[in-house]
């Protein structure tokens, strides 16, 4: 049903990802200033594949298997999200490329906990569906 919790979960990653990084800077370089979500292509396909993700798992709430394996999906992304932006912030610290990180290299890790939450609300629901079944 579309009124359970791991909706929410799921709107909150989808506004999570959609809105937040093109408004938050990910990292400040001494060169060009703050740096956007929008200012690296492969950032923010991700960031709108992560939160398009998200809003079909909403869409899957019939088939939570089907739901189960998006998010899974969109774990991975996130986690690649997040291992680029770690990459970045290690390869690059120091004062000469790379003076400050932003909250936006966050958004990755707000991302993973929500859709396990999320997860674990569709095997709550799987679950009791299963245990319902067995009494017939």
């Amino acid at each position: 049903m579309i009124q359970r919790i791991q909706t929410i979960y799921l709107l909150l990653v989808a506004l999570l990802t959609a809105v937040l990084p093109f408004f938050t800077h990910l990292w400040v370089t001494t060169e060009d200033g703050r740096v956007f979500a929008k200012n690296d292509m492969l950032i923010s396909v991700c960031f709108y594949a992560a939160a398009v993700l998200a809003v079909i798992a909403i869409t899957l709430y019939k088939n939570r298997k089907n739901q189960f394996v998006v998010n899974r999906l969109n774990m991975i992304l996130n986690l690649f999200l997040l291992g680029f932006f770690v990459y970045r912030s290690l390869n690059l610290s120091g004062e000469t490329a790379v003076s400050e990180k932003g909250i936006g290299m966050l958004i990755p890790v707000f991302s993973i906990v929500l859709l396990v939450l999320a997860n674990r609300a569709i095997k709550k629901d799987e679950d009791l569906v299963k245990s319902v079944d067995r009494l017939r």
